[in-house]
């Protein structure tokens, strides 16, 4: 007996067909599975392609952790060979490099949310805890970013040196830290203040002021600087 997931896609309704459905309805009204079906191309002789983006991203443990997986986790997945890992890394990528361009059109910060739109989809699904500065000028134009530190799964660790060391390199006036929280809260620790503090001491001695520190989470940030712990 034939069961659902292994219905060939050219015997689904048209209008149930992910390529068909972007066509129809634009690409923001369907699923992840099928999204990722369409990058996938094809199915298995087992499943078609949008059964097989369903169980690679209930293997995989959702978008977040499938969009964190290396060639060779990928193609360890069921029904997952080279060629299909490697569409679907190229999609990833793509995805990534565009929430990045942004940065490259140098734009001015007048608020924490400036900075949150900048990072928050490059840091969100990321699965363990990255510190990221944005340098800017004296106009609060971005200069420059990097990524300073990628902890483990809950932890990320700084050091002011690291942090003052790119700065000056980047011959900045002032910076804004980030970091996410692969829990998906940004509710600041303990840790998370007294990290910000160190850097805010480093800063006034060295002349770059730290205007603001972002925790992003999966929904959303907190600015340490609106919420007064700086």
């Amino acid at each position: 007996m034939t069961s659902g997931n292994s219905i060939p896609l050219k015997h689904v309704p048209e209008e149930e067909r992910p390529r068909e459905r972007l066509v129809q309805a634009g690409a923001e009204a369907l699923s992840h599975a099928e999204l990722l079906a369409i990058l996938l191309r094809t199915g298995t002789k087992s499943y078609s392609a949008v059964a097989l983006a369903q169980k690679l991203l209930a293997e995989a443990g959702g978008i977040r952790q499938l969009a964190d997986l290396g060639l060779e986790q990928l193609t360890a997945l069921h029904g997952m060979g080279p060629v299909k890992a490697v569409q679907l890394l190229a999609g990833i990528e793509l995805g990534r490099r565009m929430a990045a361009s942004a940065l490259q059109e140098k734009p001015v910060i007048r608020s924490p949310k400036d900075a949150a739109d900048l990072l928050t989809e490059r840091m969100r699904y990321l699965q363990k805890e990255h510190f990221v500065c944005l340098f800017l000028n004296t106009k609060n134009a971005v200069i420059g970013h990097e990524t300073l530190s990628v902890g483990s799964l809950n932890a990320s660790i700084v050091h002011p040196r690291e942090v003052y060391r790119a700065a000056i390199q980047k011959g900045c006036a002032s910076i804004i830290c980030a970091h996410n929280h692969p829990s998906g809260d940004p509710t600041p620790s303990p840790e998370d203040i007294q990290m910000t503090q160190r850097l805010m001491e480093a800063g006034d001695i060295i002349g770059i002021e730290v205007l603001d520190h972002l925790i992003i989470g999966e929904q959303k940030f907190v600015s340490l600087k609106e919420l007064g712990l700086m």
